[in-house]
């Protein structure tokens, strides 16, 4: 259980960011605007450095996986089997990108297409038992990585969380 003073508005309180202990800054009362930039410039780097060297494992390193399959396979993993077209929703792409996707993992045996036996019109997409461990090796470090950090929030603190990143891509995105 944490103390009181591990616990401001129901979020887990860290250790603020080297940057800020340097600069003699605080998260207890929260950050200005200036000092969230100045956060959020150094740590998103760091946040995508670290998830490019996320290793491969010797089993897929063949397979030439891009970072757009890193979703892709997140997703049929703990989701799967599913729908080309639920998975296309949930990318926010297009049914046929990710068809093109799927055909080009399903090429290399790291997906298997069959047939929805609740609807034979529907094809299920999942992760090939010849793949499964070294795939959910692969992603299982980011996998524990977002659920630790964001365990501790409530429900509505993840939403702002996801909605913050969301807002940080469209306003970088558009100009």
């Amino acid at each position: 259980m944490r103390s009181k003073s591990a616990v401001c508005s129901g979020m887990a309180r860290t250790a603020p960011p080297r940057y800020l202990r340097e600069k003699g800054m605080s998260t207890d009362r929260g950050l200005s605007l200036d000092d969230s930039v100045r956060a959020m410039v150094l740590l998103m780097p760091r946040l995508v450095g670290r998830a490019k060297r996320l290793p491969v494992p010797e089993a897929l390193r063949s397979l030439d996986l891009a970072p757009r399959h890193l979703s892709l396979l997140t997703y049929v993993l703990f989701d799967g089997p599913i729908t080309v077209n639920d998975l296309a929703r949930r990318l926010e792409v297009a049914p046929t990108t990710v068809s093109l996707m799927i055909s080009d993992l399903s090429r290399r045996g790291v997906l298997d297409r069959r047939t929805d036996d609740n609807d034979r019109r529907k094809t299920l997409v999942a992760i090939a038992d010849s793949h499964r461990t070294a795939v959910a090796a692969w992603l299982g470090a980011a996998d524990r990585g977002w659920r630790t950090a964001l365990r501790p929030l409530t429900d509505e603190q993840r939403a702002l969380v996801i909605a913050t990143l969301r807002a940080y891509e469209d306003a970088v995105s558009s100009g």
